[in-house]
């Protein structure tokens, strides 16, 4: 009968803790035992768990579980029973406990497919919470097959090779330092599996032959051949090659037999067999007419030799007997191709001597063999063998000491020692020169993995490496605070307090946790809040009405607290206010421009019950929608630098919240010319009674470029990108962060995913199969953001606001306007402009006008006057072209009628044929008082003309637009035809453009005369039409 080496002892157990009672026996009968409780045969389950040495592992203990315990082995049909114990209930104190292991995991081994239980309780108060991480990741208990048990104890069912590695039993209940852990390494061995069976073979005598045999398993499997029920010695004829694989050099007849390939592992073992069969010349094929076999070649002799390789020469032989001759090297190598007289035999064993003997191959088969060559190759310079029994060891956070022996190959006195170490992390290996048997190396980065080798020297110089000893050093409290920390307040008594990890060079250790302390006001009195380790937000609530508070966070490893971050600061609403839905349009908005920056003021909604949590400002030539910069909601002042001078700049400012922007408020201005005298500096901050909020800094991040996406499996989408501001290297030195979004279009509504992340790429997952996304980054460094990167596409919309007017005084020239697209994907390189006489033409029969990406404006001549003309625009980026706008019509004016042919009227301006005949007086007043009116009216426009310009100057170049109701979009009032036709043209920020404003060339038959006489009668001719070049 067994023997027990442990017994169940009386224990006693507070209520909702653990408890181990030990029944330890042979691990071979540990299978057989079964426990009872008060003699009946008690029931396990989640609660009630038995180890893998017999034990009873008692969870979440309750007044049930007291009573009189013992286990039973039962074998070949008898039983033996333990020594009985009490397990007795006692009542929880309130007294904190750390906790403390009552078991914990140990290596073990199993099969695939089979199940396994690592054990792992803790006891303390409160309850410890147990965690699992493998190979310092999380574990992933998504697939089913893990399941944590009797309140810490994993079990795994369905073992695959994946889940060998070294898990991590982590316990802690919340109290300083008070995390613990535990490792146990699992291996899972699987049995031998063939990738590559042998073959049968058919072959003639001095051939040579491979048969394949490639297998898997783990451990690695041993592989040994058996020919005919013997074992295959490997020799000269006999070879192990790519490991499992055999050759057999030089076929000869007894050679003929079956062969066994047979792998085993401690997991299993398998055999597979093949057959070799040596045929006879000729057979297999239609036997060609006998004839004579060469005789022996000539000469042989071995012209360089080497360690391990010898060269071969000879001369033909006397008596070929054929063309085609070609050679074998008896039971080596066959030489491939015909009348080649050399050949080199390699992997020979040093200080060896061979015999080799040449045979000559002609049509009729092999001739004569050569006499023996006898041959010794060298010898081999004795270096160093690698030294035996390298062990690292990590003393600190910084400190690694190592060990080895002397080498027991090699001849010579070991001169010295080369230790190569690698930082994991960086790949880069360095090198240090010992003269010792063991060294200590320190400043080494903390929790870091780093592979150490060690090389000996001798006189002949370095000898064989050491296998690579990996080793990580101890973990230690984190050396930098966490990054980006931001505050966003909820209501009036609430703030949620978010961050990111600290960079991953300095948390040195898996983070436990975060600790967030908070004050109120400039208070020394201090709260504190604990979150888990991967937690990277927490809700502060039961805080003050309109209250100040300051936070800062630190990160926790099982070393302790690292370094806090700079304190925070945000005040909690008086009120309660309403985040429903977007806030009001801001009360008022304000521009002083000058000559590089414009500063912009404002006042917040007058609905003071709307959470406003920042305002948005964007700004362009023309455009307000080339740059946008957020502030936050306590600005009410910001200067927008490095403008270009003498340029028009149209301004929006919304507010916005959770829910989104409001409606916005438009500005217009024109900054200053280059030669205007400087203003007296004007303190702005005295024009506002709000408190001075620091303006961030206003020159924008780039944003990332070269964004690209792979699918990995059917909902998870990797998405990486570059990022320019960053060195070459592409190395994140500092404490920026990006922020991904993606959507679908299916169904059109879809709202925006986000997520932060401080790597150059991020896993996405939970996706919906077999759908189109869509994905942009942003970077975010302290309070600086980029916009979001490009999509790699053509313009998804068309240009807007195209109007099209006629130019004063030349009725056959009209001007088109327009807007950029709202959704270019990029920058615009140019624009086409389509225009027609019939709106249902087809798009090869309109005309086109072909424009650079930096105008917003371009005229067209020679058109036919009073006729109605359609115009289209549309836009191109570097990806292609984008949709066409809506056609716009425009009727071209009318002129003066001409006379009519015949008339006996002399023409108008010719007055000089008037005088003298009879009216001629009249005439002559009638121009008198032509040229009075005309001279007066030209009086009139002088005047006006320096009237507007005094006022214009009056108003600073500025003009305020503000839109009055939610529900009507604000107008397009930043298109002011007659300010674009004074602001230079032809600046662009391409010096080079590809394409011209000039309309295409046309044929001789469009061209208007120089001559301004025959303008009054070209309607007379019939109007060519003209053709896209493009068809």
């Amino acid at each position: 009968m067994p023997r027990f080496t442990s017994q169940p002892a009386p224990a006693a157990v507070r209520s909702g803790d653990s408890q181990v009672l030990p029944c330890d026996v042979n691990p071979d009968l540990a299978s057989f035992t079964r426990w009872e409780k008060d003699r009946q045969s008690l029931e396990l389950g989640s609660r009630l768990v038995q180890l893998p040495s017999g034990a009873l592992l008692i969870s979440n203990a309750s007044e049930s579980d007291a009573g009189q315990y013992r286990c039973l082995v039962e074998n070949v049909g008898q039983t033996k029973a333990s020594e009985e114990a009490q397990l007795q209930l006692t009542s929880e104190t309130t007294e904190d406990r750390k906790p403390e292991f009552l078991v914990l995991p140990s290596a073990v081994t199993k099969s695939v497919d089979a199940s396994v239980l690592l054990p792992c309780a803790a006891t303390g108060f409160p309850t410890p919470s147990v965690r699992w991480t493998l190979n310092d990741n999380v574990l992933d208990e998504s697939g089913g097959r893990h399941e944590v048990v009797a309140g810490g104890s994993l079990r795994i069912s369905n073992l695959t090779e994946d889940d060998a590695g070294l898990y991590t039993c982590l316990a802690s209940n919340g109290l300083h330092n008070s995390t613990i852990e535990a490792q146990a390494q699992l291996t899972v061995q699987v049995p031998p599996q063939f990738v590559k069976r042998p073959a049968n073979i058919y072959a003639h005598e001095s051939m040579d032959i491979i048969f394949k045999c490639e297998v898997t398993g783990s451990p690695a499997p041993t592989v040994k051949w058996v020919k005919n029920g013997d074992t295959v010695i490997p020799s000269d004829y006999f070879k192990i090659i790519r490991e499992h694989n055999l050759q057999v050099l030089g076929l000869v007849k007894s050679d003929e037999g079956f062969y066994q390939c047979l792998a085993e592992n401690e997991a299993g073992n398998i055999q597979a067999s093949a057959q070799l069969i040596i045929l006879e010349h000729g057979s297999g094929g239609a036997a060609g007419p006998a004839g004579p076999a060469p005789s022996a070649p000539r000469d042989v002799v071995a012209s360089l030799v080497s360690t391990r390789f010898v060269k071969l020469t000879w001369r033909p032989p006397a008596e070929p007997h054929g063309d085609e001759i070609t050679y074998s090297v008896e039971r080596v190598l066959n030489t491939s191709r015909p009348g080649e007289m050399q050949v080199t035999i390699q992997d020979l064993m040093p200080d060896t001597k061979h015999r080799f003997r040449v045979v000559a191959h002609n049509s009729h088969g092999p001739g004569e063999s050569s006499t023996a060559l006898r041959v010794a190759t060298q010898a081999e310079v004795q270096v160093p063998g690698p030294a035996p029994s390298l062990q690292a060891i990590s003393n600190t956070p910084t400190s690694v000491s190592l060990s080895w022996d002397t080498p027991l190959t090699g001849k010579g006195e070991i001169l010295t020692y080369k230790l190569y170490y690698t930082d994991q992390s960086l790949g880069a290996e360095q090198d240090l020169d010992i003269g010792t048997l063991s060294y200590t190396m320190s400043g080494m980065k903390k929790f870091t993995e780093y592979s150490f080798r060690v090389v000996a020297y001798n006189k002949h110089g370095p000898g064989v490496s050491t296998p690579d000893v990996i080793v990580r050093t101890l973990s230690d409290v984190p050396s930098s605070p966490p990054q980006n920390l931001s505050l966003e307040v909820q209501n009036s008594k609430s703030i949620v307090v978010r961050w990111q990890p600290p960079p991953p060079g300095t948390q040195n250790g898996e983070i436990t946790g975060y600790k967030i302390r908070y004050r109120k006001g400039t208070r020394k009195s201090e709260a504190a809040e604990t979150t888990g380790g991967t937690q990277l937000y927490q809700l502060i609530d039961g805080l003050e009405r309109g209250t100040e508070y300051t936070f800062r966070v630190s990160a926790v490893t099982l070393n302790g607290t690292g370094p806090a971050s700079e304190w925070s600061t945000a005040e909690t609403f008086e009120n309660d206010l309403d985040e429903s839905q977007v806030p009001d349009i801001p009360s008022s908005l304000h521009v002083r421009p000058l000559v590089n920056s414009i500063v912009v003021s404002w006042t917040p909604p007058e609905n003071q019950d709307m959470v406003v949590r920042g305002y948005s400002i964007g700004y362009g030539i023309g455009s307000p929608h080339a740059q946008t910069i957020k502030v936050d909601y306590k600005q009410r002042y910001y200067s927008i630098e490095n403008l270009d001078a003498s340029s028009h700049y149209v301004i929006t400012l919304k507010a916005f919240n959770n829910v989104g922007e409001g409606i916005p408020v438009y500005e217009s201005a024109i900054t200053r010319p280059q030669s205007d005298p400087i203003d007296p500096d004007v303190d702005i901050y005295v024009l506002f009674h709000a408190p001075y909020t620091p303006v961030p800094d206003p020159t924008p991040m780039l944003p990332p470029v070269g964004v690209q996406s792979s699918v990995l499996s059917h909902d998870t989408i990797k998405v990486t990108w570059a990022d320019n501001s960053l060195p070459k290297n592409q190395k994140i030195t500092d404490a920026r962060y990006y922020t991904v979004r993606w959507k679908t279009n299916i169904p059109a509504n879809t709202k925006m995913k986000t997520a932060n992340t401080t790597s150059l790429n991020y896993m996405v997952t939970g996706l919906k199969p077999n759908t189109l996304y869509e994905f942009s980054v942003m970077v975010t460094k302290g309070r600086r953001t980029s916009t979001w990167s490009m999509t790699a596409q053509a313009p998804s919309s068309a240009p807007k606001d195209v109007t099209v007017v006629s130019k004063e005084g030349k009725p056959s020239t009209i001007i088109v306007n327009w807007q950029p697209p709202s959704e270019a994907n990029g920058k615009i390189t140019g624009y086409i402009i389509y225009y027609s006489t019939d709106v249902n033409a087809e798009v090869h029969d309109w005309v086109i006008e072909p424009v650079v990406g930096n105008r917003l404006t371009h005229q067209i001549q020679a058109l036919t006057q009073d006729t109605a003309y359609y115009f289209k625009i549309q836009a191109r980026n570097s990806k292609g072209m984008g949709p066409m706008s809506e056609a716009v019509q425009f009727r071209t004016p009318k002129t003066n009628p001409p006379l009519k042919p015949g008339s006996n009227q002399p023409p108008h301006d010719s007055f000089g044929s008037a005088v003298g005949k009879p009216g001629g007086a009249d005439n002559i007043l009638v121009i008198v008082i032509i040229v009075s009116v005309g001279a007066f009216t030209i009086i009139v426009v002088v005047v006006g003309a320096f009237l507007k310009r005094a006022a214009s100057k009056s108003t600073n170049g500025s003009h305020k637009y503000k839109a009055n109701s939610k529900d009507l979009k604000p107008p397009d009032l930043w298109i002011h035809h007659e300010r674009l036709e004074l602001k230079p043209m032809d600046k662009s920020p391409d010096p080079n453009p590809a394409m011209t404003d000039t309309p295409i060339p046309r044929s001789s038959q469009d061209i208007t005369p120089a001559d301004g006489g025959l303008e009054g009668v070209s309607h007379l001719q019939p109007p060519q039409q003209r053709r896209n070049s493009y068809r």
